[in-house]
């Protein structure tokens, strides 16, 4: 095992270069890692999983997951915190699957909807789900950035601030990023619209 920097050294240095040491096996690089972005981590797995208990499992798996893969994480795809946040997102997702929590919820709302007196029609469902499927194929195209805020924003539910915290961005570029993102989903559908019209 390679000797440890200093703690007072590591505070000051980048996370980038606090993971090449968690890579070595620096366990004090990594509580650092881990001091500056259990937070924003937790607060992501709660809003994912409802959960006091399996958000902080949550993010012990993710930061189990840094520890372990620290050699995987490539600069050029974005911040480590964006990248520890993709790997919480994407445990998380998968638990959700595994758990069938994702089907409860669903009957659950289907439940809500029996019970609702202006219940839609099969065909507005129908165009409901077609348009629904628009929408995240025109996601899809948009640059990684805005669909990165957009989807935080409205599939997660997280406000700006809360964004650009888990982001560690500036709030007006989370709002500029968001606004850009909805520019172009308001283009893409309407060309969309044009071509089935």
């Amino acid at each position: 095992m390679p000797p440890e920097t200093p703690s007072s050294e590591l505070g000051r240095m980048a996370d980038e270069d606090l993971l090449t040491l968690v890579e070595r096996g620096d366990a004090e690089a990594f509580e650092v890692v881990y001091d500056r972005h259990s937070r924003v981590a937790f607060s992501l797995a709660f809003r994912l999983l409802g959960d006091r208990q399996a958000a902080e499992d949550l993010v012990q798996d993710a930061f189990l997951a840094v520890w372990r893969g620290a050699g995987g994480y490539a600069a050029s795809r974005g911040s480590v915190r964006n990248w520890l946040l993709s790997i919480l997102h994407n445990r998380g997702i998968d638990r959700l699957r595994t758990l069938g929590a994702m089907s409860r919820r669903q009957d659950a709302l289907e439940q809500v909807e029996l019970r609702r007196p202006d219940e839609p029609d099969a065909a507005a469902l129908g165009i409901g789900r077609a348009l629904a499927g628009t929408v995240r194929e025109e996601m899809a195209t948009l640059p990684p950035e805005q669909h990165e805020v957009l989807k935080l924003a409205y599939y997660g539910g997280f406000t700006h601030h809360e964004i650009s915290e888990m982001l560690d961005l500036p709030l007006g570029t989370v709002k500029s990023r968001m606004r850009l993102g909805l520019e172009r989903l308001r283009r893409g559908l309407g060309a969309s619209e044009e071509v089935s019209a």
